[in-house]
């Protein structure tokens, strides 16, 4: 009996999707930029129900990002498996350049990063040929120069993968399906029937951004367009489209025989972008040696029916989910954590840059202590800052703060976070409550009131392109400002590559402090 899963599979901030199969086992991988950790791996058994099993880059020592901004540290990755490993390489751009690691188990650990020597330009993957051999594929700028911006080529070279190095002939064999294209990038390499494939995206990840694909029997070319390029763009479909900028895709085959696709898009409101680049779902059949995606509809839909056997992680007591005793939420869902139980905390948790050991802390029967950082959030730095991704254009997330430590400078709160220069904040501190915008770096306070010392629960309220923010404290409800204009928080006016993240915030501005702010519980929850 086939299963329907519901678009986006990963709601929110999970871009440049890759995926690999094995067996009946569903791995799935997005880029994260400045987050720490880095490189959530998802797992799923039917396509259409997720979990997170961990994040691919989960040490400081193998994740470097001091001084990356926001939209820098890790580029696109891809998840392959082979001969009982697994391996993901990707790009840190602000530090070391593409890389390799692995495990035997995606749960992890895994290995530290193996920079691959000569290795330029952005978007690896990896595919392994019949005869076990490796190879790298990546894109570069045009080695002739650059005619235009995005003018870049696909290229590809072996791996050898005891040492991780480059090895034997370097060659150019596509530069993408349009002519005069821009970006081609994202490469993936597949083999079927006796075909070599190349899948990239091209026309920037934006609103002209595309799926393409061309095919060689040689690996190294010529490679042939496919006449029917792209096999999948929404560009065409005008601005007011629900669903705009898809591309990036990769794909894997079913143990029954059936194709799928993964690949990011946004979900506009009014034309503005919140939650940033989002992970979805398409069938695609092979016609004329061609893959074709959702035939007889060919864009995105908001269901997908796959020819899989239904699995939930919540019911299944073998899945990661299930035998962590849900210590990390599955995508999409509504959540609370209520710190003074919990000994750690999840695996979707989010941090800026490299925190250092001791921003954060679980106490029994306590709750959540969160160190006063001397760094803010419009600093390139490590804020005292632990978020969750937005996944809803309509959502409330709350917290329970503690206030008596709250004087002299110290400040806590909560923040909806875009990037280091547009964000908005509520911080309590001194006795008042304020409300901040952030927009372009330059700070507007939208509202202040009282805030009184004791347990306050704040609470901040997205509808769309608009925020209600406030506080409560004995059963009484503040409304600080209503209806607040956020649209500055999207793609279309921040710019970058990543979404809105909500959490938790401390900060004591330029002073050096060992106290904490404590909080008592934090909850996100659909409207």
């Amino acid at each position: 009996m086939a299963v329907f899963a519901k678009n986006p599979i990963m709601p929110g901030f999970y871009p440049d999707p890759s995926i690999c199969a094995v067996g009946g086992d569903y791995y799935l991988i997005n880029s994260t930029f400045a987050y720490f950790p880095g490189l959530p791996i998802m797992h799923s058994r039917d396509l259409a129900h997720w979990e997170q099993i961990g994040n691919a880059m989960h040490r400081e020592s193998q994740l470097p990002l001091e001084g990356a901004g926001h939209s820098a540290g890790l580029f696109a990755p891809t998840i392959r498996y082979h001969g009982g490993r697994f391996y993901v390489i990707c790009t840190n751009v602000s530090h070391g350049g593409n890389y390799v690691v692995t495990a035997e188990n995606p749960e992890g650990p895994w290995s530290e990063p193996s920079y691959i020597k000569g290795a330029e330009g952005i978007d690896p993957s990896l595919f392994f040929d019949d005869d076990g051999k490796c190879y790298y594929i990546g894109t570069h700028p045009n080695p002739e120069g650059c005619k235009y911006n995005g003018d870049w080529y696909i290229w590809i070279q072996e791996l050898d993968l005891e040492t991780m190095r480059l090895v034997g002939e370097k060659k150019d064999v596509w530069n993408g399906a349009m002519r005069n294209v821009i970006w081609p990038e994202g490469p993936h390499l597949y083999k079927k029937d006796g075909y070599y494939y190349i899948m990239n995206a091209e026309g920037g990840t934006g609103p002209d951004h595309a799926v393409t694909v061309c095919r060689s029997r040689d690996l190294w070319g010529p490679y042939e367009n496919n006449p029917c390029n792209p096999i999948l763009t929404h560009r065409h479909l005008g601005k007011k489209y629900p669903i705009r900028y898809v591309g990036h895709g990769d794909m894997i085959e079913t143990p029954e025989g059936s194709w799928y696709m993964v690949m990011l898009a946004v979900r506009p409101k009014e034309g503005y972008t919140t939650m940033g680049r989002e992970t979805f779902l398409a069938k695609v059949v092979w016609e004329n040696g061609w893959p074709v995606v959702n035939p007889g509809i060919g864009m995105l839909t908001e269901e997908v029916e796959v020819d899989l056997l239904r699995w939930d992680p919540c019911e299944d007591k073998d899945s990661y989910t299930c035998r962590t005793n849900r210590k990390t939420c599955v995508p999409g869902s509504d959540r609370e954590y209520l710190f003074a139980g919990m000994e750690e905390l999840g695996d979707e948790f989010l941090f800026l840059r490299n925190p250092k050991g001791d921003m954060c802390r679980l106490a029994k029967g306590e709750g959540l202590y969160l160190r006063f950082g001397s760094r803010t959030l419009k600093e390139i730095a490590s804020p005292s800052f632990v978020a969750v991704r937005q996944q809803h254009h309509e959502f409330q997330v709350e917290a329970l703060l503690c206030t008596e430590n709250l004087r002299d400078g110290r400040k806590a709160g909560l923040a909806l976070v875009q990037s280091d220069r547009y964000q908005l904040r509520m911080e309590l501190g001194d006795g008042r409550a304020e409300v901040i915008l952030c927009e372009d770096g330059t700070d507007r306070q939208v509202a202040v009131g009282p805030a009184p010392e004791g347990e306050i629960r704040l609470f901040l309220q997205v509808k769309g392109l608009s925020a209600t923010a406030g506080l409560e404290t004995e059963g009484r409800a503040q409304v600080l400002v209503e209806d607040l204009d956020i649209r500055s928080l999207s793609t279309e006016v921040s710019g970058g590559f990543v979404g809105c993240c909500a959490g938790l915030y401390a900060v004591a501005e330029g002073l050096e402090t060992g106290e904490e702010a404590l909080y008592k519980s934090l909850s996100y929850r659909a409207l």
